[in-house]
């Protein structure tokens, strides 16, 4: 999709921020092969119908949730844990279909987010420096020597875990456990005694009373799969190049290239570079694209991402993920709305409410509050009410367990309960009850379709 002729490996000759220091190419070349000789993740047709989904959002009729782990770890890794996550996110899509009326593309950062970009290679503590744990792709998060040091090895573990949870969410998408019928169902105890888990009682109610109004009216409800089955894609960063090229394979079918390591990638703000090694690498894959655009984007940079990810205008092939800060959001991305729209570009906007909010509290934990993140989506919402276009998605930090690592909610995390739950192995996540509380927002705020 360069001008140039575009290879797998093409990105080599460009600078890469944010790859490990591995201790020894030979062996990091030895599993790199073998991952390359592994079956695929992903298919490439799967990652075309994304696209086509994701056309939708771009068109304002449809709307992304793309949601999951800051960091997937090794060491919580279970299908209970996968399930949570999942009930989640399928809770959270009910709620903004049953309230906005528009289909939700459902997006999981899931399958493959092991590794995160760290604002400085190394860390010291008591006076001993280390590399930075960088996620459980490359090192481990324990304090010493052998823990920090890059591990070709885990580029395995990452794929056998990918692997390993795709299969379980593909049974439970399509085998039963993502049926309408089920809402009550997925309501964990948790958010059912809360008050954003009795409006949601409220929304499962209310679809009882719709599918039961259907059977009467002499529509076959156990016949039809949309009501039984859902679509759940997966994501990731695209940050250690090497393990995506391994994934990377021709579609025998088009000739084209997709990194088969998930359904869509996307570039980070401290990646997108446009003459670095992520954004050439990504430009020649056939993949739904994301990329990150924090506040010192310009209308200049998002069209020039636009022009070097998606130069063929293709719809649901680029988003632009917008994480400014609740303060800047409004002002900071009218601009961008205003020159990208006029070019012509049809791209799916996203709000990552997340990262420009993150703070350190009084007892020294990372964490960010729910309100922050709310008054972004709500700045995000109103640039958009401004400049007549349509807010296509949301992109969130979130997690299945009952965790206290964002402040707020309606049942309200405070600065001293961090300490009781805060299981993160980087960025703090909303629990169910405040990712419910998020997603009833969200829903007021989406215009009725």
């Amino acid at each position: 999709m360069s001008e140039h002729t575009w290879t797998p490996s093409s990105w080599h000759a460009l600078p890469a921020a944010q790859q490990p220091d591995w201790p020894d190419p030979a062996d990091l070349d030895r599993v790199l092969k073998y991952v390359a000789s592994l079956p695929p993740l992903v298919f490439a047709g799967e990652a075309r119908n994304l696209t086509d989904q994701l056309a939708r959002a771009a068109r304002g009729e449809a709307f992304l949730l793309q949601a999951g782990d800051c960091a997937e770890s090794f060491d919580e890794f279970s299908a209970d844990s996968i399930r949570d996550k999942l009930k989640i996110i399928l809770q959270m899509a009910v709620v903004l279909t049953y309230s906005a009326g528009v289909p939700i593309v459902k997006v999981g950062r899931i399958a493959g987010q092991f590794a995160k970009p760290r604002s400085s290679p190394t860390e010291t503590i008591d006076g001993v420096e280390l590399p930075s744990f960088r996620g459980h792709l490359v090192n481990a998060p324990g304090f010493t020597a052998a823990a920090r040091t890059p591990d070709p090895e885990r580029l395995l573990a990452a794929y056998h875990q990918s692997a390993a949870t795709l299969n379980l969410l593909r049974a439970f998408t399509q085998g039963g456990f993502a049926d309408l019928g089920r809402v009550h169902q997925w309501n964990r105890e948790f958010v059912a005694s809360s008050p954003a888990g009795q409006r949601y009682n409220e929304v499962a109610a209310g679809i009882d009373r719709a599918l039961r109004f259907m059977a009467a009216c002499g529509v076959d409800t156990e016949s039809d799969p949309q009501l039984h089955q859902a679509d759940l894609w997966t994501s990731h960063e695209a940050l250690v190049l090497g393990y995506e090229e391994a994934l990377t394979r021709q579609d025998s079918l088009t000739g084209e290239w997709y990194d088969c390591s998930a359904h869509m990638l996307w570039i980070g703000e401290r990646t997108r570079q446009l003459d670095g090694a992520h954004m050439e690498f990504l430009s020649g894959v056939g993949n739904p694209i994301g990329c990150k655009l924090g506040p010192t984007a310009t209308p200049e940079e998002a069209l020039a991402i636009c022009e070097k990810l998606n130069p063929g205008r293709v719809p649901g092939r680029l988003t632009l993920v917008i994480r400014m800060g609740a303060d800047t959001i409004t002002e900071g991305l009218r601009p961008i709305l205003r020159a990208v729209t006029d070019a012509g570009h049809p791209v799916v906007w996203a709000c990552d409410p997340m990262h420009g909010n993150t703070f350190t509290s009084e007892s020294g934990h990372k964490t960010r509050h729910l309100e922050d993140i709310l008054a972004e989506i709500g700045g995000f919402f109103d640039a958009h009410r401004a400049e007549g276009t349509w807010p296509g998605g949301v992109h969130i930090e979130l997690t299945g367990g009952d965790v206290t690592e964002c402040l707020g909610g309606s049942s309200e995390v405070l600065s001293g309960h961090l300490d009781t739950r805060y299981e993160t192995v980087c960025d703090p996540r909303l629990n169910g009850r405040q990712s419910l509380d998020l997603a009833f927002r969200v829903a007021e705020l989406l215009p009725k379709r």
